[in-house]
């Protein structure tokens, strides 16, 4: 597989940041009460996304090792006000929408994540082709759970999917849907690509490692072999 394909393919399907890596969940269950709200969050997420991958993975040789993630938080901090001044200027009925989770984007863990485990040891265009994918995944998640919830709450009237126990619910049928797809794909001889990270403890393949904090015992030397 072409290796920018890979990274599309790793940020959509295999490391999906909402379904597989249940990364960012805060916007994740906080905005999605429509689809165009989950569009809106996904979309400026990936253009952060790609461009502080794009920047960091251009800087990685000239930051000091021990100001790295201070240098991250500038870098995502300096995208996000110029795209939230953007959405005010052009989008400013979606701004209000989304609110403080426009800001927030700055600390959220997909962007450092993949600033620190992959932009920050990888060429400019796979780093931008990774943080397309990671964005795209992050996009379709938030979008199919805002539409389901739109769908459901505003349009049929049960209310509860408006609430926040609806995007709870939502999420947990959609993870459990892809769950009972990759094994009809595996019974087929069609194996999707195993989840990997948090969700199955496998913290060696995980893309995340590098930040983690609470890897289980034995990963890193499984990583080392």
């Amino acid at each position: 597989m072409n290796k920018y394909v890979e990274r599309l393919y790793n940020g959509i399907i295999k490391e999906n940041p909402t379904f597989v890596l249940m990364l960012g969940m805060c916007p994740t269950l906080a905005v999605t009460s429509s689809a165009i709200n989950g569009i809106g969050m996904g979309l400026s997420t990936t253009v952060v996304l790609v461009m502080s991958n794009l920047l960091i993975s251009m800087f990685r040789k000239v930051i000091p090792n021990g100001v790295r993630m201070p240098a991250y938080i500038v870098v995502v901090a300096s995208l996000v006000t110029i795209v939230q001044f953007v959405m005010q200027a052009y989008t400013p009925s979606l701004s209000a929408s989304l609110g403080v989770y426009i800001p927030l984007i700055v600390v959220n863990c997909i962007i450092l994540g993949r600033a620190e485990s992959y932009a920050s040891k990888n060429p400019i265009a796979p780093s931008i082709f990774d943080g397309l994918g990671m964005g795209l995944g992050f996009t379709i998640g938030l979008t199919c759970i805002g539409l389901i919830r739109q769908i459901l709450g505003a349009s049929l009237g049960i209310t509860v999917f408006i609430m926040a126990p609806g995007a709870f619910l939502v999420l947990a049928f959609l993870v459990a849907g892809m769950n009972v797809i990759r094994e009809k794909m595996e019974k087929k001889g069609k194996p999707l690509a195993a989840p990997s990270g948090c969700l199955t403890g496998d913290c060696a393949s995980c893309s995340q490692s590098a930040m983690c904090t609470g890897k289980l015992p034995g990963s890193q030397k499984k990583s080392e072999e």
